[in-house]
This record gives structure tokens, C-alpha cells and sequence, in this order.
């Protein structure tokens, strides 16, 4: 991609709201089905999930394409599929391969400029077992008044921010990054929370996975775009644990060694349960290949006041969401996980276009998913 594409690129591909998006998908991706929310947007506009599949019905290698898991970063995924589109990746198939795009799968989140969906949760821990006992995080419990406070002045966040460095030199950065990130099930409202039962979100998900018979394919790649970790623009490739070190060796044989895994100590995120990958990992096995594509924005303690605003304002003041202040912080969270700079931008389409030629690419090979 040459530098004048780059700058075109960086004008056209993104959007300035969910609906724009959308917008720009259908047009783009000429057939697609979508998937009703039952929830709506912040004008009572209807939401979906679009979704749409290029080459054979019964392809045995499928590429999936997943935006807005955190919805407010659906303005990067979103544009990071239009781009795919664009390029005409889905053009050049072999004729045992597909690609199913999934757009806005958490579209509330989306809309509403939100991380979480329209339960709460964290969808990206949201795919446990709930037959099962749920993961216990006594950390998470001692923090949560410290991470969404009752008050938002400048005290108040003030005394909550000594708090939580007095926390961190007695416990450890590590214990308190693992403590908060992680995911958390017994604290609704506060940050990362995994919910009780499976979001509407995951449902559509599971609904879209089946209508499409993912689970049949010998072969899948799923590429879920996420903002906020990490270099600012640098878009790192992530596994998750639940794959395992043969699920990040599988993934270092076609996208290089810039992948990273918790397991290795190389992953700017913390081991996460119940993540998107999880899901995965029960479905398809070793059949799959999952990466989370981590485009870096801001540090962790401007990325923890926004999200401390955020939960505040629908916890504690859902009667402010539509005032001038609810407007305000919605903004400070859009702006947080899409700097909406070319620059940025621009680090986002090389990227995404390095990365779906690689998975194109893999596709190619009969040996890509070779058992390590």
C-alpha cells in the first residue's frame, strides 16, 4: 500500500458512528444477513449485527472476520473489514475457502460508544460455562470501589488513584493488573464484568456460527480487531491462553513472530477466562487458529479514568446518560479507543492489510494447520 492510498484510505474507511458504518458495510459488502438486537441506539435507532459470507457454501477453510467484540472499537474492526473488502481479498479464493465477516457484534456497545454490552459485560469474558462454577477474583472485589467510585470530582478520583497505588507497591503491579483485567463475575457495574448467563451478544454469535456450520470446516482463522493495548497504531497480534502453546505455534507458522501469548510472557494483555478465543477453543480445537489484533492507543491509567466515568455515569447516573456531562464522557471513551488522527489510521490500514494477506496466504498452504 502506497502512501497516497494510505492517506485515501485513512478518509474514506472510517466512520464517525455506528450507523455510518453500517452504512458503509452494506454497501460494500453487497450481500449480507443481519442480526436484529433487541436493544436500540442512542436515538432509538435500531441495531444489527451484519454478517456476511464470500465463496462455496461448502468451503472446507474459513476466515473469520469479527468487529466490535468491544463495541466502541468497532470503529477500527469496522473499517478494518471495509478495507479487507476493498482490497478484494474475497475475490482471489481458492475454491475450498470463505470468508464470513461478522460487523458490529456488539452493536449496542457500538452505538452507545461503550466497551461493554447492553447487559454490562464484558463480552470478551462473558463465553464461560455457566453450568460451571464461575471464575473467582478476590482481587477484583478489594479494587471495585477504587475503579468505579461513587463520585467522579477531581477528589474523589484523587483518593481513588492513592488508593490504588498504595495497592500496587504493597501487591505488585502484576497482581493488580491481573486483579483488574482479568474479568470479574460477582461485582455488576464494575469494570470487566463477565455476566450470569450468556449476553445477547454471544447468543448471536453462537446463532451466527450455526446458521454458517462453522463447526464442520477442517480449517478456521478468526481475526477479532480490538483498540486500547499496547504502542500507540501498532497493531499486535494476540493469542489467548485457552488456545495453548500449540494455538500460538499455529499462529506464529503463518503470521510470524510477532505473535504474542500470555503464556510466553510476551502478550500485552493478561490471561483472560471466558474470552471470545474460549468459545473457540470448545468448538473447533486445534482446527482453529485465533488472534486478537491489538491496535494500540493510550496508557493503562487514562484508558482506567475512562472507564471509571463510563461505569460510573450507567451505574450511578443513568439519568445523566443523554445530558451534556453523559454526552461528554461517551465522547472522552470513543476518542480513547479510536484517535481519530491519520497518522493512526494510517498504522491501521498497513496493518490489517499485512495481516489478511497472511491469512489469505495461509489458506494457500496444506500445511498451515499442521499438528505441533
Amino acid at each position: 500500500m502506497n502512501l497516497e492510498s494510505a492517506q485515501q484510505v485513512a478518509t474514506t474507511a472510517f466512520s464517525a458512528s455506528y450507523c455510518e458504518a453500517r452504512r458503509k458495510f452494506l454497501a460494500a459488502a453487497a450481500e449480507s444477513r443481519p442480526y436484529e438486537s433487541s436493544f436500540k441506539g442512542p436515538s432509538g435507532e435500531s441495531l444489527f449485527t451484519d454478517v456476511a459470507w464470500y465463496g462455496p457454501q461448502d468451503a472446507k477453510k474459513v476466515l473469520v472476520l469479527v468487529s466490535g467484540t468491544h463495541g466502541v472499537e468497532g470503529y477500527c474492526g469496522s473499517a478494518s473489514q471495509l478495507l479487507f473488502l476493498q482490497a478484494g481479498f474475497q475475490k482471489g479464493l481458492t475454491p475450498s475457502c470463505a470468508v464470513l465477516v461478522v460487523h458490529a457484534l456488539n452493536c449496542y456497545g457500538f452505538a452507545w460508544d461503550r466497551r461493554v454490552t447492553a447487559e454490562g459485560v464484558d463480552l470478551n469474558r462473558n463465553f464461560v460455562d455457566f453450568s460451571k462454577p464461575i471464575p473467582c477474583n478476590t482481587r477484583y472485589e478489594e479494587l471495585d470501589e477504587l475503579l468505579v467510585t461513587r463520585e467522579i470530582s477531581d477528589e474523589a478520583i484523587r483518593d481513588a488513584e492513592a488508593a490504588i497505588k498504595q495497592y500496587q507497591n504493597k501487591n505488585g503491579e502484576q497482581a493488580f493488573l491481573q486483579g483488574v483485567v482479568s474479568g470479574q463475575y460477582t461485582r455488576p457495574g464494575g469494570l470487566f464484568y463477565g455476566g450470569t448467563e450468556p449476553t445477547e451478544a454471544r447468543r448471536t454469535l453462537e446463532q451466527v456460527v450455526k446458521d454458517y456450520d462453522i463447526v464442520s470446516r477442517e480449517q478456521v482463522i478468526i481475526v477479532d480487531y480490538h483498540t486500547g493495548l499496547g504502542p500507540y497504531g501498532y497493531g499486535e497480534l494476540q493469542c489467548e491462553e485457552t488456545s495453548g502453546t500449540d494455538g500460538y505455534e499455529r499462529a506464529v507458522k503463518i503470521f510470524g513472530s510477532s505473535v504474542t501469548s500470555p503464556l510466553v510472557g510476551t502478550s500485552s494483555s493478561a490471561p483472560i477466562p471466558g474470552s471470545v478465543d474460549a468459545y473457540w477453543e470448545r468448538l473447533l480445537g486445534d482446527r482453529h487458529v485465533y488472534i486478537a489484533l491489538e491496535y494500540g492507543t493510550y496508557p493503562r491509567p487514562r484508558a482506567r479514568l475512562q472507564l471509571r466515568k463510563d461505569h460510573w455515569l450507567f451505574k450511578y447516573r443513568p439519568d445523566a446518560i443523554d445530558s451534556e456531562l453523559g454526552r461528554q464522557i461517551r465522547k472522552e471513551g470513543r476518542a480513547h479507543y479510536y484517535p481519530e488522527f491519520t497518522d493512526w489510521k494510517e498504522m491501521v490500514a498497513w496493518r490489517s492489510h499485512q495481516v489478511h494477506r497472511q491469512a489469505i496466504e495461509a489458506f494457500a498452504s496444506s500445511e498451515w494447520l499442521d499438528r505441533c
